[in-house]
């Protein structure tokens, strides 16, 4: 199923910053970033909750937020993209 993850994360303090880093690093290792703090991720359910339970253990939940939008498996219908930097296809082959 395709995730639709962003976050808002305080950068006012030094902790902040490194929470920032934190989170992103996180969520470039399960998808593909597609805006500063927005990622595409298809994920199965046990990795969804995986990320949640990680990305939890980082922010500050007085001061961060996370939003996960769930595409589901037919999301090729439900994204429209405009401009540059097209994405590339989660479900297609991977050449490296």
């Amino acid at each position: 199923m395709l995730i639709l993850l962003t976050y808002d994360v305080a950068t006012g303090t030094a902790d902040g910053r490194k929470r920032l880093q934190r989170v992103a690093k996180k969520c470039i290792a399960y998808g593909q970033r597609v805006q500063n703090s927005v990622f595409e991720c298809n994920l199965d359910w046990g990795q969804f909750l995986k990320l949640q339970e990680e990305l939890k253990r980082i922010i500050d939940a007085e001061e961060d937020s996370l939003r996960f939008y769930n595409l589901g498996n037919a999301y090729q219908e439900k994204i429209i993209h405009l401009g540059a930097k097209p994405s590339i296809d989660l479900q297609g082959g991977l050449i490296l």
